[in-house]
């Protein structure tokens, strides 16, 4: 008996239905749980030879919560100190909207994080801007809220600097880097900042914010808006003289689900650009 073509339509639409019912089911009970290190080289201009290979374990937007347990975010901190960072940096979003029942917790998680030459915290978008910050300084990490830091590394000196996700206009960030003098590594949640930073000649950044798009559909790609507002969601990218890496991040959010972007710690390696 021949297949009329409303019978034919309806069964494309009853597979393209099971597959994505399949699939969403697939995100929320394993793909966003499924953390794994991901390794990067990111190439700074001018970086000196002795800064050359440094190791920076990258953990953002973990979004603790109901839909976001403890026990990932422990895993995380496992996997960032079982790579043996020389420098841990915090991008972002620990809780989600600011949700104070969570902020001391997530602190505590984060607490068995320590590292060579430190452990510093930036804050993001869904982040208040007093018991946050608060909660994480208790733990001996060193919030950047629109500052800089110097550290010597190996004879050598970086200079972290960490905006807020509010601070936007490139005088509001040439603030915060005047007078640098040495390798600058801009810590910005917002990858969009990657504007700013090269137009003031920013040689590096790390950031999350994206969650690599969190939903990406093969032969689609990341969700049309993420692509849209984020002309990069997740890896390297570069504008002029500036290289940044932005990491998918731990958590989730607006939905509990992944799907074909699986949640990472990242560790990043600074490398002279003739190295690479």
């Amino acid at each position: 008996m021949p297949i009329t073509r409303r019978a034919a339509i309806k069964g494309v639409l009853a597979t393209a239905v099971g597959g994505l019912t399949g699939a969403a089911t697939y995100g929320v009970a394993y793909e966003r749980h499924r953390l794994a290190v991901t390794e990067a080289s990111l190439p700074v201009s001018g970086l000196p030879p002795a800064l050359d290979g440094l190791r920076i374990a990258l953990l953002t937007d973990i979004h603790h919560s109901r839909f976001v347990p403890a026990h990932d975010v422990t895993q995380a901190v496992d996997l960032a100190l079982s790579t043996k960072p020389d420098l841990i940096v915090l991008g972002g979003d620990y809780v989600t909207y600011g949700d104070r029942t969570f902020v001391g917790p997530v602190a505590e998680l984060l607490s068995p994080l320590h590292a060579p030459n430190g452990v510093f915290a930036i804050l993001g978008n869904h982040d208040d801007d007093r018991e946050m910050p608060a909660a994480l300084a208790r733990k001996d990490i060193v919030v950047l809220k629109d500052q800089r830091t110097r550290i010597m590394i190996r004879g050598e000196a970086l200079e972290l600097a960490g905006i807020r996700f509010w601070t936007r206009r490139v005088a509001d960030i040439a603030r915060v880097l005047k007078g640098m003098r040495d390798t600058v590594l801009l810590l910005a949640h917002d990858p969009r900042r990657l504007v700013e930073a090269a137009a003031l000649d920013v040689p590096a950044m790390l950031s999350g914010h994206t969650h690599g798009g969190q939903i990406v559909l093969p032969g689609v790609g990341a969700l049309a808006l993420a692509r849209a507002r984020f002309p990069i969601l997740a890896g390297l990218g570069r504008r002029e003289h500036s290289s940044i890496f932005v990491s998918r991040g731990i958590g989730t959010v607006y939905v509990p689900v992944r799907i074909n972007c699986p949640p990472e710690v990242a560790l990043v390696t600074l490398r002279r650009e003739s190295a690479i």
